[in-house]
């Protein structure tokens, strides 16, 4: 007997709308109640816990049907945000409405305690560039970013300055030699490049990362597209600077800019679709998704990040001690420092994981590199530890226009043109890395100087980069 028993009576005791009720329905027909009330309370404790009905002859398809709904629901529920933490501004007045936008948005996450934003901060993917987050036992892949690992590198010779001035040629010539550009740039058979990063046992943390090693050794020593160079300048030192050892002075030095290649987009990719399954966000904060710091995908993707980490640090050493073999030059100083990482810190008392996405560490004393364009200086820094920035700085001057708006708005004539006129010479390069693309560097250091202590002035001169098609090194250099 069914007792007219519909949808809604089910609804009422718990149940949800989908297969279950119709379940639950047909199976009223087969199952014999003197009631309509003793039908309904066996529904009920079957709905408060079918967990104890799944192996139940009668019973055992309903509840087996309402565990999967929950399950269903559990992983399609979205996780509410909080209201926005304030965060410190530095440069405000250099910074794009969706930058800050996107900021805003990353301080409603319920694991976020502390955020800023440095003066080359622009719109970006998830978190902006130039953004610093700081949250509570969780990871957030996009709040890294997809370059993980990035980083700048700078070796500072015992040649003084007159011998750039003196040779160019030549040393356009080690650069086209001992680097290697674009998104797909890898070495032939024989140009390999062995390093102990290859031997770091990270490689052995799971079937993914094991199956990049072989990507990862035939792109070892090589550098990105985009925005990543190596350029040979001049670094003045108006003192000498007893931390480093450096006489007052010009001298010739290298600075190179890149990640950690196919292998570090691959890992970034990969654990952000993992934490998009499991975090479900609202909105524009979806690309924020992050990973519980005690769960098994969020240390698989910790340790991940820092051989990526590793590897672009190899990549970078690779590069420099080839130049300096080939310049038989010794070393006056070397400096590096990354950012699209994230580090352990003390916050406010707590450790805290911090991500600083297209951002410098700058802790007390702690040495930094700080680019601007291909046609503008770049700076050496010492970090003052200004905890109102979370111990960071800028990581280069900043975008002002976007890619696309740069290719629409610039030719390569007008490339090559700027360069001339600034008296680089310019290998490679998009349209889209135009110096106009970018902000003043100037005006930006100007908005930290409460964040980081200039050491000495580097003036690039000859710059080496991909080009607007990634091509290899060969074909750049049958273009010559």
């Amino acid at each position: 007997m069914i007792h007219k028993i519909n949808g809604n009576d089910l609804e009422k005791i718990g149940f949800k709308s989908g297969p279950q009720i119709g379940i639950a329905l047909e199976l009223l027909k087969q199952i014999d109640f003197r009631t309509k009330k003793q039908a309904l309370n066996k529904l009920k404790v079957i709905v408060t816990s079918p967990i104890n009905y799944v192996r139940d002859k009668q019973w055992g398809v309903l509840a087996k049907a309402i565990l999967e709904s929950e399950k269903q629901r559990t992983e399609n529920a979205t996780i509410p945000l909080a209201s926005a933490k304030d965060f410190n501004v530095f440069g405000r007045q250099h910074i794009e409405p969706g930058a800050m936008e996107q900021m805003y948005t990353a301080m409603k996450l319920p694991v976020t305690k502390a955020g800023a934003l440095m003066p080359d901060a622009h719109q970006g993917y998830g978190l902006p560039i130039g953004g610093v987050l700081a949250t509570k036992n969780a990871i957030i892949p996009y709040a890294v970013g997809v370059d993980i690992g990035c980083r700048m590198a700078m070796s500072v010779y015992d040649i003084p300055a007159s011998y750039l001035l003196e040779d160019k040629l030549s040393l356009k010539r080690e650069l086209i030699a001992h680097t290697n550009f674009g998104s797909g740039g890898n070495f032939e058979q024989g140009k390999r490049t062995d390093h102990k990063v290859l031997s770091n046992e990270l490689f052995e943390t799971n079937a993914l990362v094991k199956s990049l090693k072989d990507k990862a050794y035939v792109q070892l020593g090589t550098s990105g597209g985009g925005n990543h160079f190596a350029e040979f300048g001049i670094i003045e030192f108006e003192e000498a600077d007893e931390a480093l050892n450096v006489p007052k002075g010009k001298f010739l030095a290298l600075l190179t800019h890149s990640g950690s290649r196919g292998l570090g987009a691959t890992l970034a990719n990969h654990y952000t679709k993992i934490a998009k399954e499991k975090c479900k966000l609202p909105g524009d904060a979806k690309h924020l998704a992050y990973l519980d710091m005690n769960s098994e995908k969020g240390q698989e993707y910790w340790y991940a990040m820092n051989l990526a980490g590793d590897y672009a640090s190899a990549c970078h050493e690779i590069i420099h001690r080839k130049m300096k073999q080939a310049l038989g030059a010794q070393l006056l100083a070397t400096v590096e420092n990354h950012h699209n990482f994230a580090w352990k810190e003390i916050v406010d008392g707590e450790e805290m994981i911090v991500h600083r996405k297209g951002a410098t560490p700058a802790g007390k004393d702690v040495m930094g590199i700080i680019p601007g364009s291909m046609t503008a200086p770049g700076f050496l820094v010492r970090g003052k530890g200004n905890e109102a920035s979370l111990n960071s700085a800028s990581h280069g001057a900043g975008r002002k226009m976007s890619r696309s708006k740069a290719k629409a708005s610039f030719t390569r004539t007008d490339l090559k043109a700027k360069a001339k006129e600034k008296g680089i010479i310019l290998m490679g390069s998009g349209v889209d890395e135009i110096p106009m693309a970018y902000k003043d560097i100037n005006e930006v250091m100007k908005s930290q100087k409460a964040l980081v202590d200039v050491v000495a002035k580097f003036t690039p001169l000859i710059v080496r980069m991909a080009d607007d098609t990634g091509r290899s090194r060969r074909e750049i250099k049958r273009q010559k």
